[in-house]
């Protein structure tokens, strides 16, 4: 029985344009209506999912790559590296590409080195930094636009972190070693009282994979890449076509009735 609906965002439940559809919003209110709670996964930053937040309104937050999860406003959980780890992992990607354009998340708070943040949909809150010099933040995940993975592996490597990779970008995250989606996950079971056999999930990525195996019910959108697409218990429509919600209809809004 699904107590948790668990969905990723990009790709997953927002169309390919970055909306969420009436049809969408309606599926979820109704399923909320009858009791399951509703939660978010995504490896955006918390501020770059804002408006989505505001939208939904989810029981859970789980942002940052896993590294973060808020209810109600309130931080719950968070895995971190500390301060002097954050800024040598930040020094060695100055020293691979100096001008590397660079994240670090705090928490709610997201420093970057870009001069255009007031121009960015998703960052547009984020607080400038050069990181010319030390600065006193337990970054939660720092990422990166580099030239090529191999750079991003050879650091992560040598700072003995954990590398995320995206689909189709050229972005890579650091983030500790033990953090995840799928912690997250754990910790939302946890807090929630509830069983993770009584979740269930929807993604599209790699970074979604084991999220979707450790769920009582793993479901892919038809877009996910090949390995999603396998390792899924099953396969929705997709983003484009409200997979997420159709699945709910059929599958949750019907037994209820």
């Amino acid at each position: 029985m699904t107590e948790i609906i668990l969905t990723d965002l990009d790709h997953t439940l927002l169309r390919q344009d970055g909306s969420i559809s009436e049809n969408t919003l309606r599926v979820i209110t109704k399923c909320r209506e009858q009791g399951i709670l509703f939660a978010i996964a995504t490896a955006r930053y918390r501020i770059g999912a804002e408006k989505y937040i505001d939208m939904l309104c989810p029981d859970y937050e789980i942002t940052t790559d896993g590294t973060l999860i808020h209810s109600g406003g309130e931080c719950i959980y968070s895995c971190s590296f500390d301060a002097q780890k954050t800024n040598m992992i930040v020094r060695s990607i100055l020293a691979a590409v100096p001008q590397a354009e660079i994240t670090v998340a705090g928490g709610k708070t997201v420093y970057w080195n870009s001069m255009h943040i007031a121009e960015s949909e998703r960052l547009h809150k984020a607080v400038y930094n050069d990181y010319s010099s030390y600065f006193d933040v337990c970054g939660n995940k720092i990422a990166a636009v580099l030239p090529d993975e191999g750079i991003a592996r050879d650091i992560a490597g040598k700072m003995q972190c954990r590398l995320q990779c995206y689909r189709e970008e050229k972005l890579y995250a650091f983030l500790p070693y033990g953090s995840g989606k799928t912690t997250a996950v754990r910790a939302l079971a946890r807090f929630s009282g509830i069983a993770l056999d009584n979740i269930t999930a929807f993604g599209d990525d790699d970074n979604d994979l084991e999220m979707l195996r450790m769920c009582g019910r793993g479901i892919a959108v038809a877009n996910a890449v090949p390995a999603v697409l396998k390792a899924a218990d099953e396969v929705t429509l997709s983003n484009d076509e409200d997979g997420v919600a159709h699945w709910l209809e059929e599958n949750c809004l019907q037994l209820q009735m």
